[in-house]
C-alpha cells in the first residue's frame, strides 16, 4: 500500500512536469535603483500584455520570467516608464545590465543576437531623432533647407537600417522591429512608398516561410499587400497625370466632365464657341469671398459678349460648397477628389487657364498679367491662336 502511494505521487508529478509550458527567462541588474518594480511585457499587436514582475534586489538583481513563443515576438521592460525592447524567439535566457539614469540608453545585452540588434535599433532611433531636432533648431537654415536636411537624415537612416538588418536576415524579430520604427508617431518605412514596400515584402515573404501561422506574419502580409496595392495604384494615377500633361500640351485641351449642385454633367466641349475662363477654386480658402466679387465682375461685364466661367469647386465638404455656389451665375461642378486639377498639373488654388473660342488652351494665369485684357483680346479676335 505505502508502495503505490509513493508511485501515485510520482506519477502525478511527473504529468504536472510534462504540463508545464517552456519558458524563456529575462534576468540581470540595474544599477541605482531600490526597493523599484521591475515589469515585463509582451508587445502584441493589440496592446502591451504583462507577464511578470519582480521587485529589484538589493544588490540590483532580477529575474522575469515569460511563456515561450511559438514564433518570435516582442517584448518589454519596463523600469520607472523607461522601457528596453526585446525579441524573444525561444526558450533562451536573456541577461540585461542596465543603470540609471538612462536605463533605455545605458545598458548591454549578453544572450541573445535579437536583443542586442534590437538595442542598437533603438540607438540609433535616438540618434535620429536627436539630430532632426538639432536642424529643427538650427537658426541658420531656411525652410527649404531644413526639409532638405531631414529628409537626407531620414533617407540616409532607411538605407543603414534596410541593408543592415532588415534585408540581413528578413526572417528574424529584429528585421520586423526594424521595419514598423516609428518617428514622431510616423512609420519611418511607409507601406505606400515603392522603395519601402520592398522592404515590406522581403520580410513578409520570410515570415511567411518560417512562421506561417503567426499573427505577426498574417498582419504583416496583409499590410505588405495593401501596400503593393497602393503603390501600384499611385504609380497608375502619376502615369495618368503625366499623359494627361503631355495631351494638354499637344492637343491644346484635355476634356472635363463633371456634375454640377444637381449632378448634372458638364463638359468643357459644350462650350466651343465661347471664351471660357476655366477655375480651380476652394471656398475654404481665406481669400475666396473677394475672389469670387472679382469673377463676379468680369462675368457680369463680358458674359453677353461670349465669356463663360467654368468653375472646379475641390473642397472636401459637398453641402459647404452647395451652400457657396447657391447663386453663382456661372458653370459650377465639383471634384473632391481634385483628379480634374492633376489632369491640368495644378500645383496650388486658386488657379486658372483662358480657353479661346476654337476650344483651345490660351494662357495659364501665369501666363497672364492683366487677365481682363486678355479675355478682351480673345473675345474681339475669335481666331486667336493657342500660345
Amino acid at each position: 500500500m505505502k508502495k503505490l502511494f509513493f508511485l501515485t505521487i510520482a506519477t502525478l508529478a511527473l504529468a504536472a512536469c510534462s504540463e508545464q509550458k517552456p519558458t524563456f527567462t529575462v534576468e540581470g541588474t540595474v544599477e541605482g535603483v531600490k526597493d523599484t518594480t521591475i515589469y515585463l511585457y509582451n508587445n502584441t499587436l493589440t496592446g502591451a500584455v504583462k507577464l511578470d514582475s519582480a521587485k529589484i534586489g538589493e544588490d540590483g538583481t532580477f529575474t522575469l520570467k515569460g511563456e515561450a513563443p511559438q514564433a518570435p515576438d516582442l517584448y518589454c521592460l519596463n523600469i520607472g516608464n523607461q522601457i528596453i525592447y526585446l525579441g524573444i524567439d525561444s526558450t533562451e535566457t536573456v541577461t540585461i545590465h542596465a543603470k540609471m539614469p538612462n536605463i533605455a540608453r545605458d545598458y548591454k545585452v549578453e544572450g541573445s543576437v535579437n536583443c542586442e540588434k534590437i538595442k542598437q535599433l533603438s540607438l540609433k532611433q535616438q540618434d535620429l531623432r536627436a539630430k532632426i531636432i538639432a536642424v529643427q533648431r538650427n537658426l541658420d537654415l531656411n525652410r527649404e533647407q531644413i526639409v532638405d536636411s531631414l529628409q537626407r537624415l531620414v533617407d540616409n537612416y532607411k538605407v543603414d537600417v534596410a541593408n543592415n538588418y532588415i534585408y540581413e536576415k528578413p526572417n528574424s524579430i529584429y528585421a520586423y522591429f526594424a521595419l514598423f520604427q516609428t518617428l514622431g508617431g510616423m512609420n519611418l518605412f511607409d507601406r505606400s512608398n515603392q522603395q519601402d514596400v520592398r522592404a515590406f515584402a522581403a520580410v513578409a515573404t520570410s515570415w511567411d516561410t518560417f512562421y506561417p501561422e503567426s499573427d505577426r506574419t498574417k498582419h504583416l502580409h496583409n499590410t505588405t499587400i495593401k501596400g503593393m496595392n497602393d503603390t501600384r495604384q499611385e504609380a497608375a494615377r502619376q502615369q495618368e497625370a503625366a499623359e494627361a500633361i503631355t495631351k494638354v500640351e499637344t492637343t491644346g485641351l484635355l476634356e472635363l466632365e463633371l456634375p454640377d449642385a444637381s449632378g448634372h454633367i458638364h463638359t468643357l466641349s459644350e462650350l466651343n464657341g465661347k471664351v471660357v475662363l476655366l477655375d480651380f477654386h476652394m471656398f475654404g480658402m481665406k481669400e475666396s469671398a473677394a475672389r469670387i466679387l472679382s469673377l463676379r465682375d468680369l462675368y457680369n461685364k463680358y458674359h453677353a459678349q461670349g465669356l463663360e466661367i467654368y468653375q472646379v469647386g475641390l473642397d472636401e465638404n459637398e453641402h459647404f460648397w452647395k451652400q457657396q455656389t447657391d447663386n453663382l451665375p456661372w458653370i459650377c461642378v465639383y471634384d473632391p477628389s481634385a483628379q480634374s486639377a492633376l489632369h491640368y498639373n495644378v500645383q496650388n488654388v486658386p488657379e486658372y487657364f483662358l480657353i479661346d473660342r476654337n476650344s483651345t488652351l490660351y494662357k495659364r494665369s501665369s501666363q497672364m498679367k492683366d487677365v481682363e485684357e486678355e479675355i478682351r483680346h480673345l473675345l474681339a479676335n475669335p481666331t486667336t491662336s493657342a500660345k
